[in-house]
């Protein structure tokens, strides 16, 4: 059975059933295509708390995955350790100074 009737042959007893215990008409046809109005009518059905509902919404549910659209969730960036600006120039200035310190001691030992 394709995927297709069997969406129509679970929207069809849905129908029924629905029908039959609360009276309330269903179409077919927009249930086994939206998957909008499907999944309104499955909460509807696990709502009503019946066995026979609930047995019927969850392969209805299996059946409509196909027809929802997939939702793609964008990976949350890793955070990045920021530095403040001041600790940077200090940390720069601090580099400088010790580059002038082994400059000073290489000048002044080349000297004797």
């Amino acid at each position: 059975m394709s995927q297709d009737s069997t969406r129509i042959a679970l929207a069809a007893r849905i129908h029924v059933a629905l029908r039959r215990k609360t009276g309330r008409v269903t179409d077919t046809e927009w249930l086994a295509q939206d998957p909008t109005y499907a999944t309104e009518i499955i909460r509807l059905c696990r709502a009503e708390g019946d066995a026979e509902l609930v047995g019927l919404a969850d392969k209805l549910d299996g059946a409509m995955q196909a027809l929802r659209p997939r939702v793609v969730r964008p990976v949350a960036p890793q955070p990045v350790a920021v530095m403040p600006a001041w600790a940077d120039s200090g940390m720069q200035l601090e580099a400088e100074r010790e580059r002038e310190r082994k400059i000073e001691q290489r000048y002044v030992g080349r000297l004797r």
